[in-house]
């Protein structure tokens, strides 16, 4: 489904509520359906992403009702009490959908097939299973295990035995995915990251009454321990969906837009951060309902700014990677140079994401500088006055379809889109809201 679009557009003012945040929806039905009860969920997401992880656990015995149009009930059956499925578990494009999977099927007494749409079926998988392996799960995959792994996978789980390690690519699926199998496990099992990545399997761990403890970089969780339902999970509204709001707000004209309760988690702000250093009038008032301490919400209002270039550090780019499309797009519109380092994971996103918006910005008339170093890249962006309208490619990627919209709204002239139907991946509503704004 192609999209066209003439900008640019020079006034937007709106108040907003967005869909859950589709890391915390995967998490809120795979840890619920593992305790035994009723577990209400409110404000989930209808992304295909998190309507996959549905599926998953209805194939496998859950009942799940849907309540109205952003309330479903889980009704669990406890850590041992899914159903083997009838034939293979199909996820699409879903790569937290599969890697969560891998680590709750690893404690499961049966054998899985979890096979993927083509996009996915490209992505690395060996960094999951080699230390779900370790614990005890038998694993298959395409590709060579020692060297990397795809889907086609399939798992056979059991009694699982503990292990401490330390992740070598920072990555909150593989941290969650260790995380999920260390509940089957027979004692406790301790994980160091590199480097902080998104903590929601922490927090929802913790809420479900899972004996798990955080210090730092270290993560150690017991086994053989039985979740409790809180009754109530509130999703916040996603950050990642809040930044294409955000970024636009900015680089407009007269723009002022608020989005009420989104998730502020700490490991999750890094867009947030990175703005305001570059001069985004950007702020946040924090949300003190008790649904909040789970996880931290703030009603956040973006307006109209002068960006400036900046440099974004490696260590910064956990927190903010899946808001590094739109925030090229904050970058083309900055005076001078902005930098952001060691990016490299980008290229193994449900595209190579370095190549989708870098050939697209130049097509805007953005330069755009690769630097490859030893171990990763580097992305250099020199800021223009305007961006120019033209033809881009989504490249299947809901990201950077989202942010060639938005940049299309400031460009200059027409700008169209070959393809916009994998949008519905993380936010199919996000049209329609966008269109109420500019009206």
């Amino acid at each position: 489904m192609g999209f066209s679009l003439t900008g640019p557009v020079t006034h937007i003012k709106g108040v907003l509520t967005l869909p859950g945040d589709k890391s915390i929806a995967h998490r809120a039905i795979i840890i619920s359906a593992l305790c035994r009860g009723k577990t209400k969920i409110e404000n989930f997401p209808a992304s295909k992403d998190c309507l996959y992880t549905l599926s998953v656990f209805k194939k496998l015995g859950i009942r799940i009702d849907l309540r109205f149009s952003r309330e479903i009930v889980v009704y669990g059956k406890g850590l041992r009490g899914l159903d083997k499925p009838a034939g293979p578990i199909f996820v699409g494009e879903s790569g937290t959908t599969l890697r969560l999977l891998l680590g709750v099927f690893s404690g499961q007494d049966f054998k899985v097939k979890l096979i993927t749409a083509r996009s996915l079926s490209r992505r690395p998988m060996l960094r999951v299973t080699l230390p779900l392996r370790m614990m005890g799960a038998q694993i298959s995959a395409n590709g060579d295990p020692q060297k990397e792994e795809y889907p086609p996978i399939t798992i056979r789980g059991g009694r699982l035995e503990p292990i401490t390690y330390n992740i070598p690519v920072a990555s909150a699926q593989v941290k969650s995915a260790i995380l999920l199998a260390g509940l089957f496990s027979r004692a406790k099992t301790t994980v160091f990251e590199p480097v902080a990545t998104r903590d929601h399997t922490e927090r929802m761990l913790k809420l479900f009454k899972a004996d798990i403890k955080v210090k730092g970089n270290k993560i150690v969780i017991a086994g053989d321990k039985d979740l409790s339902s809180p009754g109530r999970v509130y999703i916040p509204g996603d950050i990642s969906s809040a930044s294409f709001f955000i970024v636009l707000a900015n680089i407009l004209p007269d723009a002022e837009i608020t989005i009420r309760r989104v998730g502020i988690n700490p490991s999750r702000t890094g867009i947030i951060k990175v703005l305001k250093r570059m001069g985004a009038d950007i702020r946040c008032a924090r949300d003190k309902s008790p649904v909040s301490k789970f996880e931290p919400m703030a009603d956040i209002t973006a307006r109209s700014s002068l960006l400036k270039g900046v440099i974004v550090e490696k260590r910064e780019i956990p927190s903010l990677i899946d808001e590094l499309p739109i925030l090229m797009v904050a970058a083309s519109l900055a005076k001078g140079e902005t930098v952001f380092k060691g990016v490299g994971e980008l290229r193994v996103k449900e595209t190579d994401r370095i190549r989708s918006m870098s050939e697209n910005l130049r097509r805007m008339g953005v330069p755009i500088r690769i630097i490859k170093n030893a171990r990763s890249e580097d992305i250099v962006i020199k800021g223009v006055k305007e961006l120019k309208g033209t033809r881009v490619k989504s490249f299947s990627d809901h990201r950077t379809a989202m942010s060639m919209i938005v940049a299309g709204l400031k460009a200059q002239g027409a700008t169209s889109i070959d393809d916009i139907s994998c949008i519905d991946k993380s936010f199919p509503d996000f049209l329609s809201i966008l269109k109420k704004l500019i009206r």
